[in-house]
């Protein structure tokens, strides 16, 4: 079975690199509930993500308010986290 229908299976590491880190710290405990929510969905299926607009290599996640760009490491083990914005 591939992993994007594996859904019960193991989910990946979430990395924070730099500026993702320091848009993080900013957020309100509300957009940060709004975040752990968004987390938990690109993890659940993250090859379902659309790609972003000018980098194929990465991953466009929006919803509630909330965008998460990312890309995952070549066995999908570990998502790299670069980019976090909130309403």
């Amino acid at each position: 079975m591939s992993p994007k229908h594996n859904r019960g299976g193991r989910r990946p590491r979430i990395v924070f690199i730099e500026p993702a880190e320091t848009q993080v710290r900013v957020l309100t405990t509300e957009q940060t509930a709004r975040l752990d929510a968004a987390l938990n969905e690109v993890a659940a299926a993250p090859a379902d993500v659309k790609q972003h607009a000018t980098a194929s290599a990465l991953r466009d996640y929006q919803h509630d308010g909330m965008r998460v760009i990312f890309y995952a490491t070549a066995l999908g083990s570990i998502l790299i986290v670069t980019y976090v914005e909130a309403d």
